[in-house]
């Protein structure tokens, strides 16, 4: 069953200008080139194909029928997402938490956005279009990672396929290890005992995540 969500009144501070209307957006924003409006196609292309080919990691946004969101992200050796055909693809399912937030959504709310990410590489790829969830199929064998064979699979009937510029990435500076900083912030440790399982001491959690985890992925 999926996790109770209830949407919590706020008090929105004072000096915001909202914005609450199309027009209103367009007037700040300006509007899209005519080749940025229109770039989106409804099959994938061969060049598509070779992006999912290479691709290790996506995000995939989904919402249920009261519009609660979620993105989760999947990855899995580059080419885990499977073309069926030219408008159809299929993402496995991996071993985690088994809280599949966007499985449940999918359920009530077929639509779903996914971002394709390759190492390195600024531009992203861009898919939108109708999930369905299956148990089996002839494709799943094509799926083991380690011995793991899915045991769900989300079919992905494509309408919008288009690529993504890479300013994102290059205002972050993303892929520059130069830039990264991993030791700012508290370890995934303290993280779980802090916020998820203060019943466990620091010392079990680094346990748990250390050089082992990985291990267990697929178990």
């Amino acid at each position: 069953m999926a996790p109770t969500r209830e949407r919590t009144p706020r008090v929105r501070p004072t000096g915001q200008v909202e914005i609450n209307s199309q027009a209103e957006l367009t007037e700040l924003i300006g509007e899209p080139l005519q080749r940025t409006a229109n770039k989106a196609r409804p099959t994938l292309h061969a060049l598509d194909r070779d992006w999912l080919a290479a691709a290790p990691f996506c995000l995939i946004a989904t919402a249920d029928a009261q519009g609660h969101c979620d993105v989760s992200p999947k990855g899995d050796p580059p080419g885990f997402t499977l073309v069926l055909d030219d408008t159809t693809i299929a993402v496995p399912d991996r071993p985690g938490n088994r809280r599949v937030d966007g499985f449940h959504n999918i359920l009530t709310n077929p639509q779903v956005g996914l971002i394709y990410l390759v190492p390195g590489r600024g531009d992203t790829l861009r898919i939108n279009g109708r999930a369905r969830l299956v148990s089996d199929a002839p494709f799943f064998d094509d799926m083991i990672v380690k011995g793991n064979r899915p045991r769900v699979a989300m079919i992905v009937d494509v309408e919008e396929v288009f690529y993504h510029c890479s300013k994102a990435f290059l205002r972050s500076q993303l892929w520059k290890p130069e830039t990264w900083n991993p030791e700012s912030i508290a370890s995934r440790p303290r993280i779980a005992q802090a916020l998820e399982r203060p019943e466990d001491s620091l010392a079990e959690l680094e346990a748990y995540y250390g050089p082992t985890y990985a291990e267990k992925m697929y178990g």
